[in-house]
């Protein structure tokens, strides 16, 4: 949830300590939550105290807020940011009529075109930058990644993709969409049996697996999050593929030469203080007539993230603007070639982890506590909710070297090979 500037000043001292214990709800207490909900947009929901009495009677919906103690409401005016997901995650908060419809009320109720939303910002920028150290950089994953390959077994498809799928048909499965992502990734790159690829930030080795078997790629795959490298290279090894080297470390020390370089869902990990040297890195390795592409989670307009979201699911994570991202390619002379924005796709694909996520609940709450349901409930939720309304985007671009005329003149090999095929056809009659 964001902020405005009504919340600069933690409103506690209103109350006498009589006041902040007695479970008792005052005028203030309405005033104060009315005020809330008027600071993020009056967006049409309802909103409650602890004695379960609409303050704020929506009027077109059937959702509601339920804001549980007088602590609570007090931390939501100090720091929306960052208390709405903690308290939420502790039950202080509760939410009628369905967790994404009400996310997806509150941001559009919230849109300002054109202007940062999220002017909250407790983080200093130098803290920022700091994050994104190669140590610093290493804890962040660790955080995020390595909290146990069984946990993200129960919601994920049977490769462990974390990442947008391609719904080439929008009722197909999660897991032929993802397989349809990673073939649309081999053919943005024109991949050829016997090329050299890297990628960097490899996740559990998915896509690595399907460009050595399918496409008859040289991948080394590289990643700093133990446990998923781990995994890469156990699963590798149990199918028999070959072509492929996982290696546990920093993008930053990727060296050698390759005819693809490849990033799927890691340059919301890099900092954009990180970006020329993430282009110098890729400028050192891509051959001259190389293929380049960046898969990242983005958004229109430079903002941070929430600041729950960055301390308590991922830390040291920012998402770029195209503008942003061109700080890769210009210094080192890339010429973009292909831009896609798969947005509705990465709607499609939380939908469907979130609904796998809520069937093994059960599970979770035996590796986890009901705090971290709660928490990556609301996670994946509002994920759904900021890329169905438009706050984020999913930006897939292919680049090459300057002067690289050996690239296609249609777009033709974007086609599924069915497609292809029919293409093809259409051509020689």
């Amino acid at each position: 949830m964001k902020s405005s500037r009504l919340y600069d000043v933690c409103p506690a001292a209103l109350f006498s300590d009589d006041a902040k214990s007695s479970g008792r709800v005052l005028d203030i207490d309405r005033w104060l939550l009315r005020t809330l909900m008027q600071g993020i947009g009056s967006p049409d929901i309802g909103a409650a105290l602890w004695d379960g009495e609409n303050t704020v009677p929506g009027t077109a919906t059937t959702l509601r807020m339920t804001v549980r103690n007088r602590i609570t409401l007090l931390r939501l005016m100090f720091n929306p940011l960052l208390y709405f997901g903690d308290d939420y995650s502790a039950g202080n908060i509760e939410i009628q009529g369905g967790l994404v419809p009400f996310l997806e009320t509150v941001y559009r109720a919230m849109e300002r075109p054109g202007k940062v939303r999220r002017r909250y910002q407790s983080f200093s920028n130098l803290y920022r930058q700091g994050m994104n150290t190669l140590t610093g950089s290493r804890q962040n994953i660790h955080h995020h990644y390595d909290i146990g390959n069984d946990f993200y077994r129960l919601w994920l498809d049977n490769e462990m993709l974390y990442t947008c799928a391609y719904f080439s048909n929008p009722e197909m499965s999660l897991e032929a969409a993802q397989n349809a992502k990673l073939d649309l990734i081999c053919r943005k790159l024109q991949l050829k049996g016997g090329e050299r690829v890297v990628e960097a930030g490899c996740g559990w080795g998915g896509l690595a697996r399907y460009l050595a078997k399918h496409y008859g790629a040289r991948v080394r795959a590289f990643n700093i999050s133990g446990e998923q490298i781990a995994y890469a290279r156990q699963r590798a090894k149990d199918e028999g593929i070959v072509g492929v080297e996982y290696i546990e470390d920093d993008y930053r020390n990727i060296t050698g030469e390759c005819d693809a370089f490849v990033s799927v869902g890691m340059l919301e990990h890099v900092g954009t203080n990180n970006y020329r040297e993430f282009g110098e890195v890729i400028n050192r390795t891509l051959s001259k007539s190389g293929l380049g592409l960046i898969h990242s989670i983005g958004q229109d307009v430079a903002e941070p993230m929430s600041e729950w979201a960055e301390r308590r699911i991922f830390p040291g994570s920012y998402l770029p603007t195209v503008r942003e991202m061109m700080e890769i390619f210009e210094p080192c002379g890339f010429s973009v070639l292909d831009l896609e924005n798969l947005r509705p796709h990465y709607a499609r694909t939380l939908e469907q982890w979130l609904a796998r996520f809520e069937a093994n609940s059960a599970k979770v709450a035996e590796m986890f506590d009901e705090n971290f349901i709660r928490a990556w409930r609301l996670y994946l939720s509002s994920s759904i909710a900021s890329f169905s309304t438009g706050s984020l985007q999913l930006f897939q671009v292919v680049f090459s070297r300057r002067g690289n005329n050996q690239l296609p003149w249609t777009r033709n090999h974007l086609l599924d090979p069915e497609r292809q095929q029919e293409v093809k056809g259409t051509q020689n009659a």
